[in-house]
């Protein structure tokens, strides 16, 4: 594995490397996630480039930029096992040189639900993801289905701006309990660790209820409100049930939608989701 921290740098490895290429891009603190990412790229790839760049740019001022975690080494360790080609790992001033002033906006799919609770996120997930776009020149990039939102704005993007890249979306991956895997993780607290399942139990329950014959938005999103309820250290910022192609709030479900959560726990915010992508019936 070759590790590679300047643009210069990526340019050089990447000009003789066989193709076609898969871009993993993360921020980081590597876990079976990212693995299942990586194993995907491999099986399409000939050559694989996982970036690892904590972002400032899609942190708000109150949010965890400061306590987001970091090792480098470990990183780079779990890339090497995973038989990574290239470890990308740039510093601020390489990903935005002295006199950058563009920012990439995506629009309507950006706007509800992260994009409402964390502004000017999705613009910091846009930008950051076109320069590494940009300099990787990827024929295709992975990225789980936990960020389901962040995908759609990240497809959206590469489509508006006629970059010629593939954005695959991999299972989510989550611990025997439920939860899913995210490098905040790690922030939880015992007794908060204990808690977070409650985000997968929630979506179970609004899935079940939909596989009952439930249709309306309003009793699928109580359903998930019913079981954070049961867990005194959620703190629940919204549920959702959106259509699957727009994000719009669906006061019926008669199309492919997407069950969608964020819960704190003391000063983590974890997220969630789940398709509901079969075919729909007629029922009430």
């Amino acid at each position: 594995m070759q590790v590679v921290r300047t643009r210069a740098d990526l340019r050089t490895a990447l000009a003789s490397a066989e193709r076609p290429v898969g871009l993993v891009p993360t921020m980081g603190w590597l876990h079976e996630g990212h693995r299942s990412l990586i194993a995907r790229s491999h099986a399409d790839s000939a050559t694989t480039v996982v970036s690892i760049f904590v972002n400032p740019r899609q942190f708000g001022s109150s949010e965890d930029l400061a306590r987001y975690p970091r090792s480098e080494a470990r990183d780079l360790e779990i890339c090497a096992a995973e038989a990574v080609d290239f470890a990308f790992v740039p510093s601020v001033e390489e990903i935005y040189p002295p006199g950058f002033d563009t920012t990439v906006s995506v629009g309507a799919v950006a706007r509800p639900l992260e994009g409402s609770a964390r502004p000017g996120h999705f613009e910091g997930v846009a930008t950051v993801v076109a320069v590494l776009f940009g300099l990787v020149g990827a024929e295709r990039a992975y990225f789980g289905q936990k960020d389901a939102q962040q995908v759609m704005v990240i497809r959206q993007m590469a489509r508006d701006l006629a970059i010629g890249i593939e954005v695959i979306t991999c299972p989510t991956v989550r611990e025997p309990d439920g939860l899913a895997l995210s490098s905040r993780n790690v922030r939880l607290a015992p007794d908060e660790r204990a808690a977070a399942p409650v985000l997968h139990r929630a979506l179970l329950a609004a899935r079940e209820s939909h596989a009952a014959g439930s249709r309306s938005g309003d009793a699928l999103r109580e359903a998930m409100r019913r079981v954070l309820a049961t867990e005194p250290l959620a703190v629940t910022e919204y549920v959702s049930c959106a259509d699957a192609r727009t994000l719009h709030e669906l006061e019926r479900v008669d199309g492919p939608a997407l069950l969608s959560l964020a819960v704190r726990f003391g000063t983590v915010r974890l997220i969630d989701n789940e398709p509901l992508e079969e075919a729909m019936d007629s029922g009430a």
